[in-house]
């Protein structure tokens, strides 16, 4: 459709989950959403050089657990998508995860946001925790563009613009090499120097019916003792802190018009 020219929709999918790509393109072909699959990253095959791009000592000092393949194999799709996105003539990317859940809601929603691009470089439209969203400015009727005061994990929903993907891809301090689960880095808009926004409430949520990919060896104990977490603690409470900066910061130019 004319109305969607700008935006490129992207799904995350297994090859070995046909199943969740019909799922999800039932919902898709619903909302009236065009979408190209993004083969996602196996973490059965993984290569070295990709198996190499997890930064293991930073990963569990940061978040004191065991990392496991899947985490990985998530967050090289995640990358695999702002390497396509740029490469394509889009202005707006769409990234879904196949087992989200999408809301009727979602296209108005879009059409709001994309009629405020100089308010946003990446939005979160799905959510794990609340965000503490204190709200800016409206984007359908009862949906609210808002800045998160605390930690909101999740990526299974949200639109970035060229700018995000870019900053998300540069060499130095981007995404790379992981040191976290992908959803605790990407929204570090801090970090990024990225305009960082949540829709609430949120217009994708995650659908229960699908079990997730992600799953540890059997026998693993991922979480550390308290003790072993120390560094992991100091590490949040460091990130919070940014975090709670950032958002001040960012609701300041908001009431300023910046």
């Amino acid at each position: 459709m004319r109305e969607w020219e700008a935006l490129s929709t992207w799904v995350i999918n297994l090859d070995r989950a046909p199943d969740r790509l019909a799922r999800i393109s039932q919902q898709l072909s619903g909302l009236g959403l065009a979408y190209t699959r993004l083969p996602a990253v196996d973490a059965r095959a993984l290569q070295p050089a990709q198996r190499a791009l997890l930064d293991d000592a930073a990963y569990r000092q940061r978040h004191g657990m065991s990392p496991v393949l899947g985490e990985l194999g998530c967050y090289l799709s995640h990358v695999a998508v702002m390497q396509a996105f740029l490469a394509s003539p889009a202005q707006t990317a769409l990234v879904l995860e196949d087992d989200v859940l999408l809301t009727p809601a979602l296209p108005a929603v879009l059409r709001g946001l994309l009629a405020q691009p100089q308010r946003w470089d990446m939005v979160k439209l799905s959510a794990v925790h609340s965000g503490t969203p204190v709200a800016v400015a409206d984007v359908a009727p009862g949906h609210h563009l808002c800045v998160m005061f605390s930690r909101c994990t999740g990526s299974s929903a949200y639109l970035i613009n060229r700018r995000a993907a870019q900053a998300y891809l540069r060499e130095r301090d981007g995404l790379l090499p992981m040191a976290l689960p992908y959803d605790h880095v990407f929204d570090q808009g801090w970090r990024f120097s990225l305009k960082v926004r949540l829709v609430s409430p949120t217009p994708c949520g995650h659908d229960e019916q699908i079990a997730s990919t992600i799953v540890a060896p059997v026998g693993l104990k991922r979480k550390f003792h308290w003790t072993l977490r120390l560094p992991a603690y100091g590490y949040r409470l460091r990130n919070e802190a940014r975090r709670l900066a950032y958002a001040l910061g960012q609701w300041l130019g908001e009431r300023g018009g910046g």
